[in-house]
């Protein structure tokens, strides 16, 4: 029987006993009615109570799916419903984004996002969303570090000397990204800015591309989105890794610098976080943060993380909202500065 049937039984059958009662008292009536309908209340069925749809705004096979779908068999667990991923590519993550931001804001359809979410404000005249106020922050699930590598034939051996063989030669050395204004484009970008270099920038269609470019020499430096995908190539002698973009050194290349042991202040990380659409009730936010939180930690999860060179973060809501907005302002910045605008 339905929740709304058995209230309407459950009243009718209170309405009967009250009138039995030798009392005159409506007061009295109406507060246990009141009372057994507040009871019906919290004897509903705590969320979720159907499966959960997690968005992935990109193409199945890439790091952000591949983390997400092993991320999904955890919570399926934490939650006790079925977590399953959708992916919706398009336009830089705007399609899957949309579709989310006009979801009901009931904590069934969610989505994983990446930095293209907080560049994307700079990089498009107009957005279908507002970026903040669209949606609720639920958690930061990990971050990865970029990996600046060069060719093996480079002169340079560590960021100091990649700095002052830049310096001797303006103009002259170029730089590979996946394309303009991905995470990777931004990260040399910025350092550029810190370091006072200058780097032309040759973006390529994909990884395989730009790792082809930096083989053959075609370009001298290259901002890898992860320590997995270069980790070969760089056991391998084929290229060197100068620094990590991370704000300290990481497990997978333990004697590869952070490039701010050497440039003040040099910061650059891949993220991968959830959100829902604005309005989500607080209980349902903080069921689904302490979800996350307990499925980062759990050993399989950690050990994908670690595959991929990234580290699990399981952050409250309020700090990845903080940090959404910190990353909106210091990305707007360097690509305002640097002249960047959407391929």
């Amino acid at each position: 029987m339905c929740a709304h049937k058995r209230l309407k039984r459950l009243l009718l059958n209170t309405e009967l006993e009250v009138s039995n009662l030798n009392t005159h008292s409506k007061t009295f009536r109406w507060l246990l009615i009141g009372v057994l309908f507040l009871l019906h209340l919290t004897s509903r069925a705590a969320y979720p109570d159907k499966p959960i749809r997690l968005v992935i705004p990109s193409g199945a096979g890439g790091v952000t799916d591949l983390l997400a779908r092993s991320l999904v068999l955890q919570l399926t667990k934490e939650l006790g419903q079925q977590v399953f991923v959708e992916n919706r590519p398009g336009a830089s993550g705007i399609a899957g984004s949309v579709f989310v931001a006009n979801s009901a804001p009931d904590g069934y359809n969610l989505l994983m996002v990446f930095p293209s979410h907080v560049t994307n404000p700079s990089l498009f005249k107009k957005l279908p969303y507002d970026t903040v106020k669209s949606f609720q922050a639920v958690s930061l699930v990990s971050n990865v570090s970029s990996v600046l590598i060069v060719p093996k034939n480079s002169p340079a051996n560590s960021i100091e000397q990649f700095i002052a063989y830049a310096k001797s030669n303006p103009t002259q050395l170029n730089f590979a990204s996946v394309g303009s204004g991905s995470l990777g484009h931004l990260a040399a970008e910025l350092f550029k800015m810190t370091t006072g270099i200058n780097v032309a920038h040759i973006p390529y269609k994909g990884t395989p591309q730009a790792m082809t470019s930096i083989l053959s020499g075609e370009v001298q430096m290259y901002f890898v989105a992860s320590a997995s995908s270069a980790l070969p190539l760089i056991q391998s002698g084929q290229v060197k890794a100068l620094g990590v973009s991370s704000k300290e050194r990481i497990g997978l290349l333990p004697d590869v610098p952070a490039i701010a042991e050497h440039v003040k202040g040099y910061e650059v990380t891949g993220w991968n976080g959830i959100l829902a659409p604005a309005g989500t009730p607080a209980p349902v936010v903080e069921r689904l943060y302490q979800a996350i939180k307990k499925s980062v930690k759990s050993p399989d999860f950690a050990e994908k993380l670690r595959q991929e060179g990234a580290l699990g973060v399981g952050s409250s809501p309020l700090e990845f909202q903080e940090m959404i907005k910190r990353d909106i302002v210091k990305w707007a910045e360097v690509i305002q500065k640097a002249g960047i605008i959407a391929e």
